[in-house]
């Protein structure tokens, strides 16, 4: 187990194939930000980058830097700027709904599918967004995992990835134990004061440091190797946080457990 990395499992990809001349001269290429874009086993990484004005000079045998005609370049992400993110969703019929968590700001946000969020760079500014399909357990609950968010490539920590889905779900209609109010994704956002789980969420995760994920109802209980931790819940991002405080035995990993 690497201890220091966590890799992708593919190589890095622009977000269209005519970009790669631009890692030759970027002064051949004007006006767009660039996108790179990678994927793990459930979660994709997009970095957004303004280059502009940057090129390799064969003679120096080093990047130099040109004025450019713009210092600010505006854009805007979508999920599917992952070309395989579907491949992460954990539903045949996910809905193309994704958690974007931003490495820059540490802000989470929701973006329902083909909804695009805007951004703006200055020259050689760049950003780094984990992307994760959100998964829906019940009506107002819903998750997608992010990994260990202090690191850029967190979703890289998530080897493994289980929803089930609890009695407590047959009973959202009748039992007025979910209360909430209403989200920008799903279409109620409430906690659960009930008796009955709706749903557990189990994840094995390498590595350690601040583990991060998406939940649109407050979790009951979060659980690390057996054991119940403390945990904080954002309720304007839908952001819940742990610490997993030290590394996993050799040849193991960290299981994570969320109930809701």
């Amino acid at each position: 187990m690497d201890k220091k990395n966590l890799n992708f499992s593919y190589f890095l990809h622009p977000r269209n194939v005519e970009l790669f001349g631009i890692f030759l001269n970027q002064n051949l290429f004007d006006g767009s930000l660039l996108k790179i874009w990678n994927m793990n086993k459930f979660t994709g990484v997009l970095g957004v980058y303004n280059c502009q004005g940057a090129a390799w000079n064969n003679t120096e045998r080093k990047n130099t830097f040109h004025q450019t005609k713009n210092e600010v370049l505006t854009g805007a992400i979508r999920g599917r700027d992952v070309h395989l993110i579907a491949e992460a969703a954990m539903d045949p019929n996910w809905d193309g709904n994704c958690a974007v968590y931003c490495h820059r700001t540490g802000e989470l946000i929701t973006l329902p599918y083909n909804a695009a969020l805007p951004m703006s760079l200055k020259v050689l500014e760049h950003d780094i967004f984990t992307v994760t399909p959100i998964k829906d357990l019940a009506p107002g609950f819903s998750f997608a995992p992010l990994g260990l968010i202090n690191m850029f490539n967190a979703g890289g920590a998530i080897e493994g990835l289980k929803y089930e889905v609890k009695g407590g779900a047959e009973l959202l209609n009748l039992d007025d134990g979910y209360k909430g109010e209403s989200s920008c994704v799903s279409e109620q956002r409430v906690e659960n004061y009930s008796d009955e789980l709706v749903g557990k969420v189990s994840m094995e995760v390498k590595g350690c440091g601040k583990f991060g994920a998406y939940s649109s109802a407050k979790p009951r209980k979060c659980i690390v190797d057996a054991n119940v931790v403390e945990f904080v819940y954002d309720s304007d991002s839908s952001l819940v946080s742990l610490s997993l405080d030290s590394m996993p035995e050799e040849g193991k990993l960290h299981v994570v457990e969320i109930e809701l």
